[in-house]
């Protein structure tokens, strides 16, 4: 596996990052062990998850995929073939929330508690916290690092003016910087992050980390029409896609898949992996069977007409 190099960080991740978003929720623990045993036994070796997953689910509170996650470690001993990727941030309980200094430095040690490990190769700010001062922030990440506890940080849902704006305070201060972006970009999804994202990850050398890789399974082709929004859990996701400009990315997927003798998900996700500011997509698998689909998309070589044809039908 040729793996990248993660922005200016010492981290060198496969080209594909497994969403740890599933486990514990569409992904029981048994079939979350077999999708992780199958991952890193095909040579892949990047996972993200996060504090919050899967808060959303009735019942649930958050934590549970960190949970299955120090499980699988514990029960495999793999933790050391893995670079491992979570979040904090995101409101758990009406006091547990935000980036403050005395927030992160609590909730890292409940991440850790779950993940049943001693550090976190990659930790990111799930989202911006305009409360707290970016100083503050980065400076508890700094004490992290200091301890040992993690390796290197990244930003996920930041605008490129906070992004930036981050960065600079780190050059200021002599803090660690954001060395990871992880922004919200496919091929449906692309205006917000090539116009100001892209420029500035490309300038700083920031490696960039996209969710919803497929459009929250828009791109494998799954959904043709609203009949078809029944067919999975985040159906109703994907009904703003149904439009003339979605049908037309759908059209040109399936074309370019059966010039490849592929599928369209695995051709969406080789669109990413082949822009030159992305390290690596993450995806999710509910299955064994899903997960072959993201190691077949890591090997599929997309020739640059393919790539134009994507890029046209998707233009914005």
């Amino acid at each position: 596996m040729k793996t990248r190099k993660l922005g200016g960080s010492p981290l060198e991740v496969s080209p594909v990052c497994l969403g740890g978003n599933v486990f514990g929720w569409t992904a029981d623990e048994p079939t979350s062990f077999a999708i992780l045993d199958a991952f890193v036994g095909a040579g892949f070796n990047f996972i993200d998850t996060a504090d919050v997953y899967s808060r959303w689910v009735p019942g649930h509170k958050g934590g549970e995929s960190e949970t299955v996650l120090g499980n699988w470690f514990k029960r495999s001993g793999n933790r050391k073939k893995v670079i491992l990727a979570t979040k904090v941030g995101i409101e758990l309980a009406p006091d547990k929330k935000g980036l403050s200094k005395a927030y992160i430095l609590r909730e890292v040690e409940d991440s850790l508690q779950r993940l049943q490990t001693d550090y976190i190769d990659l930790y990111q700010s799930h989202i911006d916290d305009a409360s707290t001062p970016l100083e503050e922030t980065l400076e508890a990440y700094q004490q992290l690092i200091k301890q040992g506890k993690v390796r290197a940080i990244g930003a996920s849902n930041y605008t490129a003016e906070r992004l930036a704006e981050a960065l600079k305070v780190s050059k200021q201060h002599g803090l660690p910087r954001y060395e990871c972006l992880q922004p919200h970009y496919n091929l449906y999804e692309r205006a917000a992050y090539e116009k100001d994202l892209e420029p500035v990850c490309l300038k700083e050398g920031i490696g960039v980390i996209p969710y919803f890789a497929l459009a929250s399974g828009f791109l494998t082709g799954k959904y043709r029409s609203e009949s078809d929004l029944s067919k999975g859990p985040r159906g109703q996701m994907v009904k703003k896609y149904l439009d003339e400009r979605g049908f037309r990315i759908l059209a040109a997927l399936d074309e370019v898949a059966a010039k490849l003798h592929s599928t369209p998900g695995k051709v969406a996700i080789a669109w990413l992996i082949a822009r030159p500011s992305i390290t690596a997509p993450i995806a999710s698998a509910t299955s064994v069977e899903q997960l072959k689909d993201l190691v077949d998309a890591a090997n599929l070589q997309l020739d640059p007409a393919s790539i134009q044809a994507l890029n046209e039908a998707s233009d914005y």
